[in-house]
C-alpha cells in the first residue's frame, strides 16, 4: 500500500509574518476525499546550553497559547534561508547571553505533524561564553539557571511542558558526561 495523500486543491487562509495557513482537499489511500486544515512554518532552532559550571540554561516567557509562562530552551524561528547551526547560536545569544564556540547536533523533529510542517532543529553547547542579550523587542526573558539535578527532578515531578524542552533535557542526562 502506497502512504501518499493526493492535493486535490487548495486554499490560502491567512499568510503572516511566522505561519501560513492553508485547507487541503485531499484524495485518501482508500480514494475518498478529505480537508486538511496546515500550518506552513519556515523552521525552529533550539539549544540545550550547559554552562561551565555545569548549570542549564533555560528561559521563562509568557507564551500565548498556552496562557502562561514556561520554562523553556532557548529557542526561536528561521529566517528564510537562514543556516540552522547559525540560527541556533543566534538565538542563544540573542535570548541569553552565551555564545557558544560550538554546537552539537542532537536531532531534527516535527512537533505537530497532524497539521504544521515545522520542522525543529535542536543543538546541544557545553563551552560557553557570557555575553549581553539582545532579545526581540517584543519578548520578554527571563533567564534561570538549574543544575543537573534540579533538571532531572523538575522532569520526574512533569514540571517541564513544553516538547523541545523535554526532550533536549532527556537527551542531555543520557548523553553527556558532567562531571568535572
Amino acid at each position: 500500500m502506497e502512504f501518499n495523500e493526493k492535493t486535490i486543491s487548495k486554499e490560502s487562509i491567512y499568510q503572516g509574518k511566522i505561519i501560513d495557513l492553508e485547507v487541503h482537499e485531499v484524495e485518501l489511500i482508500n480514494g475518498e476525499s478529505s480537508k486538511r486544515e496546515l500550518v506552513f512554518h519556515n523552521g525552529a532552532v533550539a539549544v540545550c546550553a550547559l554552562t561551565p559550571d555545569n548549570k542549564i540554561v533555560l528561559v521563562k516567557q509568557f507564551r500565548k497559547p498556552c496562557e502562561k509562562p514556561l520554562l523553556e530552551i532557548p529557542a526561536g524561528k528561521l529566517d528564510q534561508g537562514e543556516n540552522r547551526e547559525e540560527a541556533a547560536a543566534r538565538e542563544l545569544e540573542e535570548e541569553t547571553g552565551y555564545r557558544a564556540k560550538s554546537l552539537q547536533w542532537v536531532t531534527d523533529m516535527y512537533g505537530s505533524p497532524g497539521f504544521s510542517n515545522e520542522r525543529l532543529s535542536i543543538y546541544f553547547a557545553d563551552q560557553l561564553e557570557k555575553g549581553d542579550m539582545h532579545p526581540d523587542e517584543d519578548e520578554f526573558i527571563e533567564i534561570q539557571l538549574f543544575s543537573i539535578e534540579e533538571i532531572a527532578e523538575m522532569l520526574q515531578r512533569g514540571e517541564l511542558e513544553d516538547a523541545k524542552t523535554i526532550i533536549a533535557l532527556q537527551h542531555m542526562l543520557l548523553n553527556y558526561n558532567h562531571s568535572k
